[in-house]
């Protein structure tokens, strides 16, 4: 026989790998469904590529590769055996439980044995050989079976693969010298102290300065301020503004020129009033405690519906998902997601195509994933509800109190959280995060999968215009911005019960002075219409540049939409930071309504008798040792002469070095040498460097300051500069930063977004310097007809029509900050409302409205 099986196998054997360090066994999921070892199918592991496949997709996988041989691994769940006192009889281990499996009984797992069973199979007779079989199986099988069983779970972290190994601790560390000069830092609002930069920023941990970065291919960047900073002075230590966690942050040594760890970082923080202590005491359990008032019980219970006999449902889209350990705002969002019929058309009804054009490793696929997750929440495979003799067998056992909740298993999205939290720092650890910012996430990610295909996001998008007034000229600029949701204030002023409010933090404050315990605390509530006035008010624009002055000045900005969306995503402003840096939350109500009518928040454009901000950039802002130079020279621009003889010296042309340089910003020799390679084979490569103001004035310049030129039809050469210098088109680098007004960080993750439109950029860009009319103006006709894909309008599509909707889910949360607590959803399916809490899922009776952190509205048709 053992001569039969090596024969048998002889011509798979090159097909058949033992598994090697980094490689990924799934022997718990299917990478297409949500079968396992446990269904009744069990699950099939490719023995070349490692991936696991239900019953029904190992056929599609074998068809697909060829690949004949799979391990199948089945799994049988037996209730224990009871004894006449009523307990469980003891057994011995009986050796048949070898897989390294994650269990998916959600309860009394302890009344449960497991039977584990392991075979090969070949395709496509289904020849199937038991498992352990060492004495008949060639050696190499025997050990690549092996390995596979005994293979750890595909999702643990196998972390040397990340950078943070290779760290050191500083040297300057332990002894680093803080100076005290009562230097605070706010939790947010920062900018760079030379040049007003608001991204990129480094807080130096010696003297509190903060200041930016230098550039970096991904967009972010600044202007090298905080290494000037650190030559000037020898502050050797920066940590970055926006990493800083309960758990660390990103610090950089300038002396030892590279990413360093600093064990003492918490007292460093501390000196400028970081508190990470703080932080780390608030999310540790952090739904459980709360330093300045009373647990939020009663938060949680209304929430949860908790203490109602909530009648649990089962059937197509009503499957929940299972909690990963602080992964409910995954699934809180995913459920409203595929809530949406165009969600649902996109990978549900498209699932076939989907899965029959799926890439060899499934698991890396966003749309797969995504269609499975989708097919798992709405197909109703896995929401039965229990069988008729279940039901008796729970109530003889007396088990009716959790019969409700045992037969809700739910489905895991441990695979699509894997890919979609790939490289984010937050989303991809175990701790707590802000569903909002996951919500935007998905988003962005939907778009860069759907280049070419139907976006699904789209429903979400629409176009703000923003009205900005100079308040001492009274005159205006209109531009208009994409976004995907309205984030309200919450105007505690405004709150109906502002007396009891008072009284409250009187006898919170009275309570702290006597060190006697706090009172309960008080739940402002606030009318939805404040919310809205408050949103609509005009806000101070900061640093306002006003080009009809050609100074700074006073501002004032007010925003109104452009487009309404199809669905509208409404974010409450509930969380915010205190001067302690700990993530905080309000604790109020907000009677939202089931229906909205926003049509008066319309915009208007530029009104009769408003007079534009002339077209105008403001001057470049210098650094301050060369101010001096480039005042005294306005015909010879600013270049850096070392970058340039740097590039001379790998044998370029005198003049493209230059080029490259100034076009690049001075920014090094780095940036510029990727300009030269991307302009190589341009005819003028080599030709002296000429500027349009130079050869052109053009109208306007004789008034302006210098450094100032008009906006015109084109975006500014040197943002033009930088992206080509990246390898993007020059038509579509400039289509880029018309529709994103500029920004070149906007305009990096547009390009990312739009790749399909490239072959049109040119002609589009030829069009829009036919006319100086607004690119958005045809988006403000209030016209109730969804606009056309087709139309010809730079930037995303969007979905215009009425402003009137009415609410079909919300998102809530629990606990002192969104670094803790818990998420659960409503949604409103078949005219009654439901709660999605992780796995349990059940008809609500008393849906708490008022409480939620995201609303979701659908538009109404007009009538």
């Amino acid at each position: 026989m053992a001569t039969d099986l090596g024969e048998l196998l002889v011509p798979y054997m090159p097909t058949i790998r033992v598994p090697r360090t980094g490689d990924r066994v799934f022997k718990s999921e299917c990478a297409f469904s949500f079968d396992s070892p446990e269904s009744e199918g069990g699950l099939y592991v490719c023995m070349n590529t490692f991936l696991g496949f239900g019953r029904e997709h190992v056929e599609r996988h074998y068809r697909k590769t060829g690949q004949c041989v799979y391990m199948h691994l089945k799994r049988h769940v037996k209730e224990k055996a009871t004894g006449a006192a009523g307990g469980a009889i003891p057994r011995r281990r009986n050796g048949k439980v070898f897989l390294d499996l994650e269990l998916n009984r959600d309860f009394n797992g302890e009344d449960y044995e497991y039977e584990d069973e392991a075979k090969l199979v070949i395709f496509p007779d289904h020849f199937e050989i038991p498992l352990p079989n060492i004495e008949e199986l060639p050696a190499l099988v025997t050990i690549a079976c092996d390995a596979v069983l005994n293979s750890p779970s595909p999702y643990k972290k196998q972390e040397p693969e990340t950078w943070e190994v290779e760290i050191q601790v500083s040297r300057h560390a332990r002894s680093l010298r803080q100076l005290d000069n009562g230097v605070r830092i706010p939790p947010s609002g920062w900018k760079c102290q030379k040049c007003e930069m608001r991204e990129n920023l480094w807080l130096n941990l010696t003297d509190g300065a903060v200041l930016c970065g230098k550039w970096f291919f991904d967009g972010s960047g600044g202007n090298g301020h905080a290494l000037e900073h650190y030559r000037e002075t020898n502050y050797p230590l920066a940590v970055k503004l926006d990493t800083i966690t309960p758990d660390g942050a990103d610090v950089y040594s300038f002396e030892e020129e590279e990413a360093v760890l600093d064990p003492h970082m918490s007292d460093h923080l501390s000196h400028f009033g970081i508190d990470m202590l703080q932080m780390q005491k608030r999310t540790e359990n952090g739904h459980h405690t709360d330093n300045n008032s009373r647990p939020r019980v009663s938060e949680w219970e209304e929430i949860q519906e908790s203490g109602m006999k909530l009648k649990a449902v089962f059937g197509p889209g009503y499957t929940g998902v299972k909690n990963l350990g602080d992964s409910c705002y995954v699934g809180t969002v995913m459920q409203v997601l595929f809530s949406i019929p165009d969600f649902q058309r996109m990978y549900v009804g498209s699932l076939q195509r989907i899965f029959d054009y799926s890439p060899l490793d499934p698991t890396q696929d966003f749309a797969t994933q995504m269609a499975k997750l989708g097919h798992g929440l709405l197909s109703g495979q896995y929401s039965k509800p229990p069988m008729k003799s279940e039901l008796i067998e729970q109530v003889m056992k007396e088990e009716h109190k959790v019969l409700n909740w045992h037969q809700q298993k739910g489905v895991s999205p441990r695979m699509l959280k894997a890919l979609v939290s790939r490289g984010h720092l937050e989303f991809s650890s175990n701790r707590q995060q802000d569903a909002h910012e996951f919500l935007l996430h998905m988003i962005n990610l939907v778009e860069r999968n759907s280049a070419g295909s139907e976006n699904p996001s789209d429903v979400f998008r629409f176009l703000v215009e923003e009205r900005v007034q100079c308040c001492q000229t009274r005159r205006v600029r209109y531009t208009q911005r994409m976004d995907y949701c309205i984030q309200l204030p919450a105007p505690i002023e405004a709150a109906t019960n502002r007396e009891e409010l008072l009284a409250f933090e009187a006898k919170r404050k009275e309570a702290e002075e006597n060190m006697r315990p706090p009172p309960e605390s008080v739940r402002a509530r606030i009318p939805f219409t404040a919310c809205l006035q408050a949103f609509t008010e005009p806000e101070n624009v900061p640093d306002f540049w006003s080009s009809a002055l050609q100074a700074k000045s006073a501002g004032v900005k007010t925003s109104r939409f452009a487009t309404f969306p199809e669905y509208l995503i409404v974010q409450i402003k509930k969380f915010t930071f205190g001067v302690d840096w700990v993530p905080k939350k309000l604790d109020l109500a907000i009677d939202v309504p089931d229906f909205l009518d926003l049509n008066r928040l319309r915009a208007t454009g530029l009104q009769v008798g408003e007079e534009e901000l002339p077209d105008l950039l403001p001057p470049i802002v210098l650094p301050e040792d060369s101010r001096d130079n480039s005042m005294g020279s306005v015909d010879s621009p600013e270049i850096d002469e070392a970058a340039v003889m740097q590039l001379a010296e790998m044998g370029f042309p005198l003049e493209a070095c230059r080029k490259a340089v100034y076009y690049t910003g001075n920014m090094g020799p780095e940036m510029a040498f990727n300009w030269i390679i991307a302009h190589m084979e341009e005819p003028d490569f080599a030709e002296p460097l000429t500027l349009p103001s130079m050869m052109d004035p053009g109208p306007s310049t004789s008034d302006g300051p210098v450094g100032a030129s008009p906006l015109g039809n084109s975006p500014p050469e040197e943002s033009i500069a930088i992206l080509t210098s990246m390898g993007f088109p020059r038509a579509h680098s400039i289509h880029a930063l018309k529709a994103t007004n500029n920004n070149l960080e906007r305009a990096l993750d547009w390009i990312f977004t739009h790749p399909e439109e490239e072959e049109t950029d040119a002609r589009s860009d030829m069009a829009d310097t036919e006319s100086n009319e607004n690119p958005f103006s045809n988006s403000n006709s209030h016209s109730e007809a969804t606009l056309s894909p087709d139309r010809d309008m730079p930037g995303p599509r969007v979905k215009d029509g009425p402003g009137r909707y009415e609410l079909f889910a919300f998102i809530s949360h629990m606990g002192a900050s969104t670094m803790s607590g818990h998420y659960v959803c409503h949604i409103k399916k078949e005219g009654r409302w439901v709660i999605y809490n992780d796995h349990k899922v059940c008809l609500s009776e008393r849906p708490p409205k008022d409480l939620g952190y995201i609303y979701f509205y659908h538009r109404l048709s007009s009538s």
